[in-house]
């Protein structure tokens, strides 16, 4: 195909629309790519699944698929909760957009020490951010990510004449910024681990297993006990607007697992009630 028989191909999706509805979201999803991403300790290289949006105008017929894709092309470093959302006015300019949406989640891996023998291993993370605008609104910027962990069973314990059951749990926070770059996944996944039972670690040695072991019965949590306690570590804290939390127990003596979801944070009616007294 030449020049002059492109100058002529229609462009169908940039037609006028008759019906005068607007659509709040149109765009891609399940789009993989890889993706250097920005953390704490430099860059670490991923594969990214994306969602990308706009709002488009009631008169427009279609969005130009193809410039999200072209978006993620242009890309040429890193991106990081401090700059997804000048990323995201970029698209919103290439498509001529007033609102819409970037959303990226990946595997991201924080480097850990063995509580005792301090020796060194990668933990893998489900972690994402998500920036928006929406009309008549300032851009909002999220983090999320789950963490793995261990907890262990208050009841088990109290009612044993030895021992306590305890599984492997998700923990899932997400949360909405004040400021872009103010947190980033290592200080969500401090968070989600303090309140565990114990911490779950990549390496272990025997003494660390010894540890890990004893540290999760001397600590026992429900499901209940980790959104609570969640909940009160997210409250109050400086960088967070909003916040949503979730924690699902893969039960070691059941065939389905305990669950627990809460929200709050600043704009939110809040689950605390007496950090607010």
């Amino acid at each position: 195909m030449n020049a002059t028989e492109r100058m002529f191909l229609v462009d169908v999706q940039a037609s006028q629309d008759a019906r005068n509805v607007a659509i709040e979201h149109v765009g891609v999803r399940g789009l993989r790519y890889p993706l250097p991403v920005q953390g704490r300790n430099g860059v670490q290289h991923t594969v990214a699944e994306a969602e990308m949006t706009v709002a488009l105008d009631p008169s427009v017929k279609g969005t130009h698929m193809s410039r999200f894709v072209e978006t993620l092309e242009s890309w040429d470093s890193a991106v990081g909760p401090a700059d997804l959302v000048q990323r995201l006015t970029g698209m919103l300019e290439r498509l001529d957009a007033k609102a819409g949406r970037i959303g990226l989640r990946f595997p991201y891996f924080i480097r850990k020490r063995a509580p005792v023998s301090g020796v060194e291993s990668m933990l893998d993370y489900q972690a994402g951010m998500r920036a928006e605008v929406v009309a008549d609104a300032p851009a909002s910027l999220s983090l999320t990510l789950t963490a793995p962990v261990t907890s262990l069973c208050p009841c088990s314990k109290e009612i044993s004449e030895y021992g306590a059951h305890n599984q492997r749990s998700h923990v899932t926070l997400d949360v909405e910024l004040i400021e872009p770059g103010a947190l980033d996944f290592e200080s969500l996944a401090e968070i989600a681990e303090a309140a565990a039972s114990c911490e779950i670690y990549g390496l272990l040695k025997r003494p660390d297993e010894k540890y890990v072991t004893e540290r999760a019965y001397d600590n026992p949590k429900f499901v209940e006990d980790l959104v609570r306690d969640l909940a009160l570590a997210l409250e109050n804290h400086p960088a967070i607007r909003r916040y949503m939390v979730e924690v699902e127990n893969f039960e070691s003596i059941h065939n389905h697992s305990a669950y627990a979801r809460l929200t709050g944070g600043r704009d939110a009616v809040s689950p605390v009630t007496d950090a607010r007294a």
